[in-house]
């Protein structure tokens, strides 16, 4: 078992706070994504687990052992770094064993696992390579080698693919998820990249501003975000947001003014009432080009991309509107299209940013 649980966790830099009353279960073998964007607080979260810093208020159980005065060597953990850290003069053989031989492991079982690491990694060709003469890839496979010979409990990854180029980090994203099939681990990941977090965890984290806004798998946070940041970090492009001139609340129905079109969406309106401000949400992907009216959006840019062409235009009070069509669609930049919006794909939120409940039956009108 390989469990990590926190509690209450709160951490200050002096006066300043960067995290605030985190609670979080992580499951054995489970691989766990902390996203959000630079100075949210998943970096100094990670090092908290690792041991590197430690926690103003709270606690961290790692198997159901407290382990928040443990130094990081005692925890049970590896941790894998943004920089790849490797020894410049030593081999990749001596660089992966180099954990080994601090703790003073037997030759016959150092060269096993090595060797163990190096086949898991593809880097058996390498072993006599100095760091100097690999790719940046590779570079950072002997650094997470280096982490499996440790055997630990959890894995803790720092931003590792930060570094690499856009090819590279596509094929790194498929590496490190062969990996922790292969070694079966539970495994912790940091990134602010959301596309690294959709494509590998099994459980996302977001966080925003040292807390927690929500928990849950990839396509839970896609289609049910709790709160316009989770809607707005989620997802690529982002989601559109339309503030409703008017909003009225009946028998479960959201009726919402956008322009001169207006688009009910079944939602459980709780504390919601007639003419609360309310922002409605739609995904650049669920958008279609209308013959029959709709919502009018000039078109500033165009993008081909392939199997999708992607539109960035104005749309009422939205300069940076955006819609995503396929890729036999003609459109100029300087043309004005009208979009139809599917209300059972929108998202309604409250002037808090907290999201309106969808109700289950199907949204009853298209604008």
């Amino acid at each position: 078992m390989a469990t990590v649980k926190l509690e209450n966790i709160s951490k200050s830099f002096g006066e300043t706070e960067v995290l605030f009353d985190i609670n979080l279960e992580i499951n054995d073998k489970e691989f766990v994504v902390f996203v959000g964007p630079s100075g949210c607080g998943k970096t100094t979260l990670l090092r908290i687990i690792s041991g590197l810093e430690e926690a103003t208020v709270g606690s961290v159980l790692i198997d159901g052992n407290d382990v928040s005065n443990a130094p990081p060597v005692e925890r049970g953990i590896s941790m894998v770094f943004q920089s790849y850290a490797l020894y410049p003069h030593l081999s990749v053989f001596e660089n992966i064993a180099f954990p080994l031989r601090v703790a003073k492991v037997n030759e016959k079982e150092l060269e096993e696992k090595v060797f163990k690491a190096a086949d898991i990694l593809q880097l058996r060709d390498r072993l006599d390579f100095k760091p100097g003469q690999l790719s940046g890839g590779q570079r950072q496979r002997v650094a997470i080698g280096r982490s499996i010979v440790r055997d630990p409990k959890v894995f803790l990854f720092d931003e590792p693919l930060s570094n690499l180029d856009a090819a590279l980090r596509g094929d790194m994203r498929v590496e490190l998820a062969k990996l922790h099939q292969n070694l079966n681990s539970t495994m912790i990941y940091v990134t602010h990249d959301q596309i690294e977090a959709m494509t590998m965890a099994d459980k996302i984290v977001v966080l925003h501003d040292g807390i927690i806004e929500q928990v849950g798998s990839p396509m839970e946070l896609y289609h049910n975000p709790k709160t316009k940041f989770v809607a707005g970090f989620i997802g690529h492009p982002n989601m559109n947001f339309l503030q409703a001139s008017d909003t009225k609340i009946n028998k479960g129905k959201l009726t919402a003014t956008l322009g001169d079109s207006s688009v009910n969406i079944a939602i459980e309106a709780g504390d919601t009432k007639d003419g609360d401000s309310i922002e409605i949400g739609i995904r650049p992907e669920d958008i279609v080009v209308s013959n029959k009216g709709g919502v009018p959006m000039n078109v500033d840019v165009v993008e081909h991309v392939g199997a999708t062409v992607i539109l960035y235009g104005s749309v009422l009070d939205n300069s940076n509107f955006c819609a995503v069509l396929p890729s036999d669609s003609i459109i100029k930049p300087g043309d004005e299209i009208h979009l139809t919006i599917d209300p059972s794909k929108c998202h309604a939120f409250n002037s808090t940013g907290q999201a309106l409940k969808r109700s289950t039956s199907q949204a009853l009108k298209r604008i």
